[in-house]
């Protein structure tokens, strides 16, 4: 007698995920969340002393200092000043290529840590990877803190604007699933009257991983579906 095969959650929520994506990607080509965001340059500086993160790239950088893009948006992409789960994605410019770091706004405790937040402003939200990277050190968490400026508007435009005038200073932590943030580096984003105020770049962490990480079989499954389905449909 065959035994029966168990069913994997995380797979068929991936591809419901993935279906709702390719829905919503025909009202908003090409971004089916986070439609409109801003541009942002900046650096990653790390701090000396700071508790291992169990991700190589950032215990043992390859620099004091990294070149940074950003992009900071809006998920649902309702207008302002409704609060939205606010996004930023920064990608790190690393001799192996480039590694893609993606938060969301969430609670920073726990559980909270793990589900979504509505946020006015970016100042005021606590930023997450939301799903655990696989480490040398087991699952860690890494997240995002405003130290200032205190009060960030979220409309595209009107934060463009702000940051051509002033430095989005914030810090980066990394915690356990349930365990302290501990921090480990500065990040400083700012951007020029000249840039565009949005970019076409693709902020992949699947497919641009951080050097030292890796992703545990069930979140493949759970979001590797969404992320190919949208870059095949954008491509």
């Amino acid at each position: 007698m065959t035994g029966t095969r168990k069913p994997d959650t995380a797979a068929a929520v991936g591809h419901l995920l993935a279906n709702v994506f390719a829905l919503l990607q025909r009202w908003r080509h090409p971004r089916p969340i986070h439609p409109h965001g801003v541009a942002l340059e900046g650096t990653v500086r790390f701090l000396t002393g700071s508790a291992p993160t169990g991700l190589s790239c950032f215990d043992d950088p390859v620099s004091a200092e990294i070149a940074v893009s950003a992009r900071a948006s809006r998920s649902l992409g309702v207008p302002a000043p409704l609060p939205d789960v606010i996004g930023l994605a920064l990608r790190l410019s690393l001799p192996t290529g480039p590694a893609d770091l993606v938060l969301a706004s969430t609670g920073f405790g726990f559980p909270s840590r793990f589900w979504l937040a509505f946020q006015r402003s970016p100042s005021r939200a606590r930023f997450t990877t939301l799903f655990p990277y696989r480490s040398a050190r087991g699952p860690v968490l890494i997240a995002a803190r405003t130290i200032e400026p205190a009060s960030l508007p979220t409309e595209p435009s009107a934060l463009a604007r702000a940051l051509e005038k002033t430095t989005w200073r914030l810090r980066l932590y990394s915690a356990t699933t349930a365990g302290r943030w501990y921090p480990f580096a500065i990040v400083e984003l700012g951007r020029s009257p000249e840039q565009a105020i949005d970019t076409s770049d693709r902020f992949d962490p699947m497919r641009n991983p951080l050097p030292g990480s890796d992703w545990y079989p069930w979140e493949r499954r759970l979001r590797q579906p969404s992320y190919s389905n949208v870059q095949r449909r954008s491509s």
